[in-house]
């Protein structure tokens, strides 16, 4: 398995270095792992959800549905 840094994650997905690094702390991406200072994280790994944003409950259901 091939894995990316924090830094490039954030390029891939949009978001801060930092936001990167605080989601692999909260453990929110699967198979990461940190390398000293370092995140190690999957290159397949998907960005995860932002709990952050409110969305709407019938965007919820409808994203549940699918």
């Amino acid at each position: 398995m091939r894995y990316i840094t924090a830094s490039q994650a954030a390029q891939k997905w949009g978001i801060s270095q930092r936001r990167v690094q605080i989601l692999c702390a909260e453990g929110r991406i699967d198979g990461v792992f940190k390398l000293g200072e370092a995140w190690a994280i999957p290159e397949d790994a998907t960005k995860p959800y932002d709990s952050r944003v409110k969305r709407e409950k019938t965007e919820l259901l409808k994203n549940e549905n699918d």
